[in-house]
């Protein structure tokens, strides 16, 4: 495995880091407030997991990723980071692990295991799409 593309894959994550930390914001103040919990919170994993997968499709080339191993690296590391990501600012915060698990029932319309696995198998689905494989 090549460390270039593995910080590369890094710089990715980054980005999509932000499109979530913005998506949350739009749910919270926009999408919520205006359809309700469960419509706010499908439509958001929804635009989410679509922004995961456009960047996946639009880094694929710089990545150099192209062999499924490297593609289930890449896509297997982008979950782990969020993974990492999403219970470390849980518990900085001062949730329990009761609440932070709550995420991944499907309640009131929480789709974040759709985000978790759009995640992952987005540089495979990226790869697909560009004829990669």
């Amino acid at each position: 495995m090549c460390f270039e593309m593995l910080l590369k894959s890094l710089v990715v994550w980054l980005g999509m880091l932000i499109f979530a930390i913005a998506n949350g914001v739009l749910r919270d103040s926009l999408l919520i407030p205006a359809l309700g919990t469960v419509p706010g919170f499908v439509l958001s994993g929804l635009l989410l997991s679509c922004l995961i997968l456009v960047t996946a499709y639009l880094t694929l080339p710089w990545l150099g990723a192209s062999s499924l191993v490297q593609l289930l690296v890449v896509g297997f590391g982008w979950l782990a980071l969020t993974l990492v990501f999403e219970f470390s600012f849980g518990f900085i915060r001062g949730m329990t692990m009761d609440e932070l698990l709550a995420a991944y029932t499907f309640k009131d319309g929480n789709t974040w295991p759709v985000v978790l696995v759009a995640t992952a198998a987005a540089p495979w689905i990226a790869a697909r799409l560009r004829g990669l494989l």
